[in-house]
């Protein structure tokens, strides 16, 4: 599903990505973990075209990312609150994507019903601006954003931040939900070391834009392995 070759970006002369050769296949959920700095929003970001790479490239389907918009119509993602539109209500945003992807009113309903738990009775019908909202509840609503079209990729960077322990249960459960039922290949990043073990069937772990470990394996080896790398 992705590919990726010779891949690097760099700020300022501070290298944040260098890739030589990565690939995450179909129906992966794969979790990317690293210290401040390593480099796993940036990644994200190149993946999603809004960085432009200094070398190398990444290929959604086969599909140079930097070379044609074809991939955005499978691909789903919530990296910050930028990607919200915050002068609307949630609502409002949700029709606005769901008629991008030519849904109906309900079939729009239909797929938004899915999140209602997640959503906590503070999102939906909710007549307030995105940007009034929590940062807990504007997460919900960039990953409910991303979620609901069933995109056959999405990316998420950090997912749990700001949410209470109740959604951050939900989150997981919503995840590997989503992975199983429609198929999809999820990139998840995040701090969280329990919470991408506890869903993730492969972790890879960065380090100043390098792959430093690239794991697969049972919960148990993959958090063992992971805690002993970061107490070092």
């Amino acid at each position: 599903m992705i590919t990726i070759k010779d891949l690097s970006k760099a700020f300022n002369q501070q290298v944040a990505v260098n890739i030589s050769d990565l690939h995450i296949g179909k129906n992966e959920l794969v979790g990317l973990v690293g210290n401040n700095g390593a480099g796993k929003t940036t990644l994200l970001r190149l993946i999603l075209d809004l960085y432009k790479a200094d070398k190398g490239y990444v290929l959604s389907k086969g599909i140079n990312v930097a070379q044609s918009e074809d991939w955005k119509i499978y691909t789903g993602a919530f990296i910050d609150s930028g990607f919200l539109i915050d002068f609307l209500y949630p609502n409002e945003y949700f029709d606005f994507i769901g008629r991008l992807h030519q849904f109906s009113k309900e079939e729009i309903k239909e797929r938004l019903s899915q999140f209602e738990k997640f959503a906590s009775g503070e999102i939906f019908g909710q007549k307030k601006y995105i940007r009034n909202f929590s940062a807990g509840n504007r997460q919900k609503i960039g990953i409910i954003g991303a979620m609901f079209t069933h995109p056959e990729i999405l990316l998420l960077d950090e997912p749990f931040n700001f949410l209470d322990p109740s959604s951050q249960n939900e989150m997981k459960r919503l995840l590997a939900y989503y992975q199983k039922e429609y198929g999809c290949t999820l990139l998840i990043s995040s701090h969280n070391l329990e919470h991408i073990t506890d869903i993730c069937s492969r972790v890879i772990l960065l380090e100043k834009g390098l792959i430093i470990k690239d794991l697969l394996g049972n919960y148990a080896e993959t958090a063992q392995e992971l805690q002993t790398y970061f107490l070092q």
